[in-house]
C-alpha cells in the first residue's frame, strides 16, 4: 500500500476532510487520521494497530469495518505463496468513489 504526502519529520499534512464528516464516529476520525500519519511500510493490521493504541484488536476492527462502510478504506485480501492470507489497505483522505 502506498499513501503519498508531502510530509517533513514529525509533521504531516492531511486534509480535514473526514474529521468533519458527521458520519465517523470520534473513534473513526481518530484511527484515520492515526492511518494517515503512519508511514508506508508501517503493519496495516489489526494486531499493528492494536500495538500503538489503547483499543483493544476487536475494537480496531470495528472501527476499520466502519471506516470500509464509509468508503475511507478498502482492504483487499490477498493469499501468499504459502497460502496464507495477508492484505493490501487502501486508506482515502475522502470517500472513494464506487
Amino acid at each position: 500500500m502506498k499513501i503519498k504526502t508531502n510530509r517533513e519529520e514529525g509533521y504531516i499534512v492531511m486534509g480535514n476532510y473526514h474529521l468533519k464528516d458527521r458520519k465517523l464516529s470520534l473513534k473513526a476520525k481518530g484511527l484515520l487520521s492515526i492511518m494517515l500519519s503512519l508511514p508506508d511500510s508501517w503493519n496495516y493490521s489489526t494486531l499493528g494497530l492494536a500495538s500503538i493504541c489503547i483499543e483493544s484488536r476487536d475494537t480496531i476492527r470495528k472501527i476499520l469495518n466502519e471506516l470500509k462502510a464509509n468508503r475511507y478504506l478498502k482492504i483487499i485480501e490477498n493469499r501468499d505463496k504459502n497460502g496464507r492470507f495477508n492484505c493490501d489497505y487502501i486508506i482515502y483522505e475522502k470517500p472513494y468513489e464506487n
